[in-house]
């Protein structure tokens, strides 16, 4: 009897429990209930403790897995989380695969990290980020306790190189200014899709991926517009585009096809690949890359123009930075920056190095 019940308990099987056994484990479990112990639920209570610890043992491999699926929600693209699988899998996965993900600990992410800290330091600090994004994951969801190993600040910021130290800047190679109207030309005399799909970029100032996956339904070409949704554009927002005459005549001699076809096709009507725009260029002999015209552009607004930088932002499809004026910046200046891209069009078309915003104040005053 335990209180005011009985329990029935069995001491274990004979011949594996002897007679001498069975007398000690019932001695003890008398012991028990004169302590006020009940020994059924102390025997329950061990079994799901030691079920709950099998439950939370699990390993970083699987961990991975299950963090990836738990947020693919918010990847833009099956791309972005290829990239998180593949860094994990080439740089992690190797140290910390079928270690349990409890007994993580400074030591074993620094096996991932240090053999690239200083040669692939860009890599090494999204593999770190990344570490540390899982690490998190797997304390919320009880199956391990205790500090992130992979946190930066006040943990591996005192036993690595701070990356800004290790990384070398290296901005993306650009026409110069005054070269453009040459290397305008010289692009306008090849054919091909590869080659009008770069004759966009430039013109809208666009990033590369944006021109090469946009499709028909995209383009409102009475209004003259061109709206990327917010999924394919980095910043996750939705971005506007005025297309300037230039950018019109490129569009207008591509073939029309079906709203969801594709303005630049390549081949097997596939999205052009980012190497055939660089072709582009190398066949022309030029030492720049397609990304490198929007450095082109902005530099162009900021030494040959008055237009102002919220509006070459707003071109560029930036995030703005100050909170407070983000929050009250409502339309994104379509018209205004309409004028400014018919005026950058013209530029690069000049026969003249000299920008014509320049040469004609009226034009820079109706931007500004």
């Amino acid at each position: 009897m335990v209180g005011e019940r009985r329990r029935d308990l069995g001491l274990g099987p004979y011949p594996e429990i002897s007679l001498a056994d069975a007398r000690e484990k019932a001695r003890d479990m008398h012991k028990l209930v004169r302590e006020g112990v009940d020994p059924l639920s102390s025997k329950r209570a061990q079994r799901n403790a030691l079920l709950a610890r099998q439950a939370a043992e699990k390993d970083f491999d699987w961990c991975v897995d299950e963090f990836l699926k738990s947020k693919s929600d918010e990847w833009k693209n099956a791309k972005h989380r290829q990239q998180w699988e593949n860094t994990l899998q080439t740089y992690a996965s190797p140290h910390l695969g079928k270690l349990l993900m409890q007994d993580i600990d400074l030591q074993h992410v620094l096996l991932c990290l240090e053999p690239i800290w200083k040669t692939k330091n860009e890599t090494a600090s999204r593999l770190r980020g990344r570490i540390e994004a899982v690490l998190d994951w797997a304390t919320v969801r009880k199956y391990r306790t205790g500090e992130n190993p992979a946190r930066w600040k006040g943990h591996l910021d005192k036993v690595l190189s701070a990356p800004a130290k290790i990384q070398k800047v290296q901005h993306h190679r650009a026409v110069p200014i005054d070269d453009m109207a040459a290397f305008m030309g010289d692009l306008r005399q090849r054919s091909g899709v590869a080659a009008q799909a770069l004759e966009f970029v430039i013109l809208t100032a666009a990033r590369s991926g944006e021109v090469r996956g946009a499709p028909w339904s995209e383009f409102d070409l009475d209004a003259r517009v061109w709206t990327i949704p917010a999924e394919r554009m980095k910043a996750g927002r939705e971005h506007r585009v005025p297309l300037s005459d230039a950018a019109m005549k490129v569009l207008e001699s591509m073939p029309q096809g079906k709203p969801e076809s594709l303005v630049f096709p390549g081949s097997k009507d596939k999205a052009l690949s980012d190497m055939s725009l660089t072709a582009v260029m190398r066949r022309m002999a030029v030492d720049a890359v397609p990304h490198g015209f929007r450095s082109t552009f902005r530099d162009w607004v900021g030494d040959r123009t008055d237009f102002p930088r919220d509006l070459l932002e707003m071109a560029l499809a930036h995030v703005i930075e100050n909170k407070t004026e983000g929050a009250y910046r409502r339309g994104d200046a379509l018209e205004r920056r309409r004028v400014m891209m018919e005026a950058w069009a013209r530029f690069i078309s000049s026969a003249s190095t000299l920008s014509e915003t320049m040469q004609n104040p009226a034009l820079s005053r109706r931007g500004s």
